[in-house]
């Protein structure tokens, strides 16, 4: 396996944990918060340069070079492949912008130690192959948002009940699994814990009530960020896909469909603005696992291209929303706010954000909705009306909740409630990948195609010999228009 010129991988993970020691340490939370700011800086240049490096090697994977880690276990721990590459950046931007727009007003109610911790845990979930360490990481990584609730006063019981269940089915599965299951001799009983387990860290209907809970009782800001990243698609890509009979795959992806119509049905009726977007996160994460479960090339990219582009956009769309949270309190979507005299930069994000996550044109989700579809339809054409129903639902909502949220009154301030630095900074950023990515989408797609090929390949579905994107087979030409 090559290496990467430097230990990236490693880099991305230590340097928040060590940010975190030192910031638990200090009892000023401005102090704390600039703090944290430049460590979650440094994290994402860690991470990029990984990207940066790993797209100079010709090669599936890398792992780190001088990985002292691997001196002590005595094998590959942090690994990356065309699969994880761009998901760390992705991750690190997820937290380098929810700290940089945490304002005054939040800074004692969001812990800024633990949300360093939880950036390192995801870090190296991501740069994990090892099915009991993602396994283990996965555990950890639900710790602080239980610890929030506990400091809170909130009521733990939903939370931990559904992580609990979900942490047991994929430690059992596993367990009956092996480390020599493959989808030509699938194990079915633990394929079936393995497939329930990533389905409830998923949120899937009728297990999501969850996910509505935390976003009830714990902030904004670590609601956002534990299910944002959807750990639960990685789940289900590293311990569910290699070993998947087809028939698994195939309920997956039928109880996926079911939960992202379902989703954006809620979220067009919803009044309150936390449960509207907790519900407009699941449709679209949803659809993102229908398309994992389309074991074609095309569908494959399609769902790898939707990660990203909801990613992004729906990091946008929720920062977007908790910025207005923190100058106006909780909102209610009943009634109308007008506010977008006072926050047009907000607004502005607020509409951009909501129209990528639907795959407007133009934008970042654009190709990735399109050929999500495309994908679909050849295998289920009933799948691909399903999408674009969902899809539709989805795009009456966002458009439904800007109208209430920025305009149908004026609405009186006695204080300014203009943006800060820092919120100029994400929304310029947000806009640049959400445009850029949308007018330039060649070069994603055509590293998400091969990252699907690579999956499809390991399970012997696709020849590794059949021509890469770069060669002008039929639906190569399609990509590249």
């Amino acid at each position: 396996m090559n290496e990467l010129h430097l230990p990236w991988l490693e880099m991305s993970v230590l340097i928040p944990l060590c940010g975190a020691a030192w910031v638990s340490q200090l009892k000023n939370r401005d102090r704390a918060r600039t703090i944290s700011i430049v460590f979650s800086v440094i994290t994402l240049v860690c991470a990029v340069g990984e990207w940066i490096d790993f797209s100079t090697l010709d090669s599936y994977g890398a792992h780190d070079h001088w990985d002292v880690i691997q001196a002590i276990f005595h094998r590959d721990v942090f690994v990356i492949d065309e699969l994880s590459a761009p998901l760390l950046p992705l991750a690190a931007l997820l937290y380098m912008t929810t700290i940089m727009t945490t304002l005054r007003t939040k800074v004692n109610r969001f812990s800024f130690g633990w949300t360093l911790f939880s950036e390192a845990v995801l870090l190296a979930t991501l740069s994990c192959k090892h099915p009991w360490m993602i396994i283990a990481l996965l555990a950890i990584a639900v710790i602080p948002p239980w610890l929030e609730l506990r400091h809170r006063n909130q009521n733990t019981n939903v939370y931990l009940a559904h992580m609990g269940m979900f942490i047991g089915l994929l430690v059992v599965g596993q367990f009956l699994a092996g480390s020599n299951s493959d989808p030509t001799s699938p194990p079915i009983v633990a394929g079936c814990l393995l497939t329930a387990g990533a389905l409830i860290r998923s949120g899937i209907c009728p297990l999501h009530c969850w996910m509505t809970d935390l976003f009830e009782k714990a902030t904004f800001g670590t609601a956002l960020l534990f299910v944002t990243p959807m750990t639960g698609a990685y789940a289900v890509m590293r311990l569910v896909l290699p070993i998947a009979p087809a028939w698994a795959l195939q309920s997956i992806a039928i109880l996926s469909l079911t939960t992202a119509v379902y989703a954006a049905g809620m979220a067009l009726v919803q009044r309150d603005s936390r449960r509207f977007f907790c519900y407009l996160f699941l449709s679209h994460s949803s659809l993102v696992l229908v398309g994992l479960e389309m074991v074609t090339p095309l569908g494959l990219a399609g769902a790898l291209c939707v990660w990203l582009s909801v990613g992004i956009s729906m990091l946008g769309f929720g920062l977007a929303l908790r910025s207005v949270e923190a100058r106006t309190g909780r909102l209610s979507l009943a009634g109308f706010h007008g506010l977008y005299e006072h926050v047009p930069f907000l607004a502005s994000m607020f509409l951009l954000t909501g129209l990528a996550s639907i795959g407007f044109p133009g934008t970042i989700g654009f190709i990735g909705t399109e050929l999500l579809i495309e994908g679909a339809v050849e295998v289920y054409p009933h799948v691909g009306l399903a999408i674009v129903f969902a899809t539709a639902l989805n795009g009456i909502a966002v458009v439904k909740a800007f109208f209430h949220v920025f305009t149908g009154t004026r609405h009186t301030a006695s204080i300014s409630m203009g943006c800060r630095w820092t919120e100029r900074v994400t929304i310029l950023l947000m806009a640049i990948l959400i445009i850029g990515g949308g007018l330039i989408p060649q070069p994603g797609v055509a590293s998400r195609y091969h990252a699907a090929r690579a999956v499809l390949e390991h399970r012997g579905i696709v020849d590794a010999s059949q021509p890469p994107i770069d060669d002008d087979s039929e639906h190569e030409t399609g990509l590249q228009h």
